[in-house]
């Protein structure tokens, strides 16, 4: 049974029996994977914190025949979300591991959609701002899957910041202007867009309107007090 190493993006675990873990994770050259973290529940040294969600990182697996489960041997991390110092920015960690997931196919090389998700994570770590990075990753998202739609009734702000998402880095973003009104309606047109593609609606969109609501709330009484 040969050891593949190769660069990987976890997307998700979750529990297998009383110790164990499966993990979901992006490889660079060979797809989507599904593998059994043997006793990473019990033990943290094995896999320490390389099981977060984005987290990018090196990982060692071996695939065995006739098993759908490969068998991961470690992950030795290189660049974590949880770096990030803008605790908002953490909210959408799920949301970009969960489209990720929905849109990779298993066994199915896909770089691009790779490079994409490490984007965002060093985006994310050098503190480009949250908002108008999702709005760029959910439009690179939508052309690399093919199904993307100009909105004809999009303003003038939002037709210019799609341009400038089209042409430039993430980290480039920090030097785009845009208004919150802005991010608000690519977020509503982008959304529409995921949900008919994907033909259902995400638990992480949900959470991160939960979120959206208490931070309002929270501006709100702040704005009462400082009357």
């Amino acid at each position: 049974m040969p050891l593949y190493t190769t660069d990987a993006l976890i997307l998700r675990t979750y529990k297998l029996g009383e110790s164990d873990r499966i993990v979901v994770f992006l490889t660079r050259d060979r797809g989507k994977k599904r593998g059994v973290a043997k006793n990473a529940r019990q033990s943290r040294r094995r896999f320490g914190g390389g099981l977060e969600p984005m987290t990018c990182g090196r990982v060692g697996y071996v695939e065995r025949e006739r098993r759908d489960l490969v068998l991961l041997n470690y992950v030795e991390p290189t660049r974590s979300p949880l770096s990030a110092e803008d605790g908002e920015a953490l909210g959408y960690v799920g949301y970009f591991a969960e489209l990720i997931d929905e849109c990779a196919q298993e066994a199915d090389p896909n770089e691009t959609l790779y490079r994409l998700g490490a984007s965002m994570v060093e985006a994310m770590a050098g503190g480009v701002p949250i908002d108008p990075l999702a709005r760029y990753f959910e439009y690179w998202l939508l052309r690399l899957q093919g199904v993307y739609q100009p909105d004809p009734r999009a303003s003038g702000d939002a037709r210019a910041f799609l341009e400038a998402a089209r042409t430039c880095s993430p980290f480039a973003l920090t030097s785009v202007t845009v208004s919150r009104g802005t991010l608000r309606e690519l977020e509503t047109t982008h959304g529409a867009q995921i949900a008919a593609h994907l033909e259902k609606d995400l638990r992480s969109v949900r959470v991160l309107k939960e979120i959206g609501r208490e931070e309002l709330h929270t501006e709100n009484r702040k704005s009462q007090v400082d009357r």
